[in-house]
């Protein structure tokens, strides 16, 4: 192995030295932030200064800010809410929309809804991934409690019409949920501004700790606790504060808009490199995706090699020391075609055949070049192996 390189930032992000520093300060801070004394009073004071660093990051001044274990449990607590309400018949709304490629904690969520009966219906997306407002506008109702749509894709980084979609839910009277969790950092997030009721994110994606995440909601509208317990949260949300994490998490809110406009720039500069590398050295190969630059997150790139499976160049790439990642970080371990790509119209072979570089912080170009050095020779050896041959 001659040297590492991490492209898999949209699994997970490394913590950023400042938030690091952060987190280590904080531990010393032990007192519990729900308790009077003054170790508790401070403890509150720090986590009260990282709830308003996020509301300034995701544009969320007016609403209420919940610290959860991440963007799963914050989609989870959305879903929980609603089923709630269809339980309770409230307003006669028993139906929830969700785009056909969300994260699987909002995918595997109504699945199971619909096994208990609940009214679920998954809005089709195109072949770049972007829901159809067409189809949508047929989807929606009277009877329609709340459309939940992704800020950017994680697999493919498409960019949806967020204010959009919440427009067309409120003039049917229904609420808009928005997971930004692969937005945050890359381009600017305005949920009051884009009309969002909801809006989830994880820390860990934008260099800040694992285990920490947020649930954003606007004034006034429904919210049902999800855990149950002491009056952490204004009673939102039930738990010890880890006070540490949500200090880490608030200064890497800080750094993300502190550099938004930079990194957008860099991830796509290296993101274009590598495409453009690839593309010239390597026949055949497929781009996933949209390919405007407003369409899509900055760094990710996803792209299909025909007659080498994806599982297979993953391996080869790792023992060069090149992290990325094959369909969606959640769905690791999986054999199976990602969803994201079949959803788009993308056929099985090419879905199998699929690979997710995603950027960061503190990848280079010298990351690229040694990407388009070793990738270009693997994809040649399996199509060599491959029983399958390239179209022509």
């Amino acid at each position: 192995m001659n040297r590492f390189v991490y492209l898999d930032n949209n699994g997970t992000t490394r913590m950023d030295p400042e938030v690091k520093k952060a987190v280590d300060e904080a531990e010393n801070l032990y007192g519990n932030a729900s308790s009077m004394h003054e170790l508790g009073r401070d403890a509150e004071a720090l986590i009260e200064k990282a709830r308003k660093q996020v509301s300034r990051l995701i544009g969320c001044e007016q609403g209420k800010i919940v610290f959860t274990s991440g963007a799963s449990e914050s989609n989870n607590t959305v879903l929980n809410i609603f089923r709630d309400r269809i339980d309770d018949k409230v307003d006669g709304r028993d139906r929830i929309i969700v785009s056909a490629i969300e994260h699987p904690s909002i995918i595997e969520t109504v699945k199971y809804l619909k096994s208990r009966g609940y009214k679920i219906d998954l809005c089709p997306v195109d072949h770049v991934g972007k829901v159809k407002m067409d189809e949508l506008r047929k989807l929606m109702g009277k009877d329609v409690a709340l459309v939940s749509v992704m800020t950017g894709n994680n697999e493919i980084g498409t960019i949806q019409p967020v204010a959009e979609i919440a427009a067309l839910a409120h003039s049917y009277g229904a609420y808009m949920h928005t997971d930004a969790t692969q937005a945050i950092g890359k381009i600017p997030v305005e949920m009051e501004k884009w009309g969002v009721d909801y809006l989830s994110c994880s820390g860990h994606k934008f260099y800040g700790p694992k285990g920490e995440g947020v649930l954003a909601f606007g004034k006034g509208v429904p919210f049902t606790p999800f855990m149950h317990g002491g009056h952490q949260e204004q009673g939102y949300r039930a738990g010890t504060y880890n006070t540490p994490d949500i200090v880490g998490l608030g200064v890497a809110a800080e750094l993300a808009m502190r550099n938004l406009k930079e990194e957008h720039d860099k991830l796509w500069h290296l993101r274009e490199m590598l495409r453009e590398g690839l593309v010239a050295a390597i026949p055949d190969v497929v781009v996933n995706g949209p390919t405007e630059e407003k369409d899509i997150l900055p760094g990710t790139l996803d792209m299909s090699f025909p007659c080498a499976e994806g599982e297979s160049i993953l391996l080869y790439l790792d023992l060069d020391g090149i992290e990325v990642s094959t369909g969606s970080a959640c769905a690791s371990g999986s054999l199976e075609p990602s969803y994201v790509l079949l959803a788009c119209g993308i056929d099985v072979e090419l879905a199998h055949g699929s690979i997710r570089f995603s950027f960061g912080r503190y990848n280079t170009e010298e990351d690229v070049r040694y990407v388009i050095e070793k990738l270009p020779p693997i994809i040649a050896r399996l199509r060599k192996m491959s029983t399958r041959k390239l179209h022509k």
